[in-house]
């Protein structure tokens, strides 16, 4: 009996996924060879330069049809089931479950992770200094509403670094347990992000109520007893909570980006692609600023962010927290940081690391 075309090409798409069975296999004993070898020698199992120079590689050798995205997505969660192969790995989040702390934790980990939520970013950078996990995620900045203060806070007095970034765009979705949008009386979600979709509220949901929850998670858990609710979170909500989406991309500003830092231990090598960041104190004197950044002038640094920071403790006095292109093993980079330090009097490298892929 002869075969049709579409019989032809599912059999040849089985032979096909039989070899890459295999072949995952094959790289499954090589990772676990890797971290007997990483236990060994004292090394992470998750590293932040290695991954990074990976995904490069990847974009490098991919001449097929197959999208850098894609391929991306389907590494990055081959990756997490290699290292879940070789030890376990911790991730301390903002929660609770289905937040977008959550998701970008996820997306860069992969779900082959332990996740575990925690009520507030000072909780998060307390399990990691106490060991309790290996690594945190927190939320650092967003494109809308500027910096994260509770986490500059903590990255003041840190022992720990910054060891990677995420960036995630943020898109809300109408969350609710029945589909009929025309049945809904009230919107449940955190303030800022009822905020971001006030243009989209006024014009499809006028006449309902808003009310406030303590994150798009409770908001989403709140709903599910309420079928006269609707919750603005994001489509991880949905699945976590068994909510349907009634409608996606809801923010009035489609280039709504939060960005995210990894936290933990010790320091992440170079990859090439680097961006340092780092906190310091002038003295409360004319040009103190100016001279501060003179030596990253001098020597052609690139300064990608630059705030300032108003000391709690003294009134009109500040810290500038500085993010800038290269890594702090660079020898222009350590140049650069000998000649900040003799023109401030506070210094804190507070890490280098990849560079994150930044949305568009």
């Amino acid at each position: 009996m002869r075969l049709s075309s579409l019989e032809r090409l599912r059999r040849d798409l089985k032979e096909t996924d039989g070899r890459i069975v295999k072949l995952l296999n094959e790289r499954a004993l090589l990772s676990m060879k890797i971290g007997r070898d990483k236990a060994k020698k004292g090394l992470d199992v998750f590293d932040a330069s290695q991954e990074a120079k990976l995904f490069e590689y990847l974009a490098e050798v991919n001449e097929g049809t197959l999208p850098e995205k894609y391929l991306k997505a389907i590494f990055r969660e081959i990756i997490s089931a290699s290292r879940a192969l070789q030890k376990p790995v911790t991730v301390a989040f903002l929660g609770p479950h289905a937040t977008f702390s959550h998701l970008a934790a996820e997306s860069y980990f992969g779900t082959s992770t332990g996740f575990i939520p925690q009520a507030s970013i000072f909780h998060v950078f307390d399990e990691v200094e106490k060991g309790k996990v290996q690594w945190g995620v927190v939320p650092v900045e967003n494109s809308l509403e500027g910096s994260v203060n509770l986490t500059l806070d903590r990255l003041i007095l840190t022992p720990l670094k910054i060891r990677a970034e995420i960036f995630l765009r943020i898109s809300h979705c109408l969350l609710a347990p029945g589909r009929r949008m025309d049945r809904i009386k009230r919107v449940y979600s955190v303030p800022q992000v009822l905020a971001q979709c006030q243009g989209w509220l006024r014009t499809n949901l006028p006449r309902c109520a808003l009310a406030e929850a303590e994150s798009t998670a409770a908001a989403a858990r709140i709903v599910r007893e309420d079928k006269y609710g609707a919750a603005i979170g994001s489509r991880l909500a949905a699945t976590t909570y068994g909510l349907n989406i009634l409608s996606e991309g809801i923010e009035d500003n489609p280039s709504n980006t939060t960005r995210f830092l990894v936290i933990g231990e010790g320091e992440t090598k170079r990859t090439g692609l680097d961006k340092t960041s780092i906190i310091f104190g002038t003295p409360h004197v004319p040009g103190a600023l100016y001279h501060a950044l003179e030596p990253f002038v001098l020597r052609r640094i690139n300064l990608m962010k630059i705030e300032s920071y108003p000391l709690r403790e003294r009134l009109w006095e500040y810290l500038f927290f500085v993010d800038f292109s290269g890594h702090a093993d660079d020898p222009e980079i350590r140049k650069c940081m000998r000649a900040v330090r003799g023109k401030t009097n506070f210094l804190k490298i507070l890490g280098s690391y990849p560079r994150g892929e930044e949305t568009r």
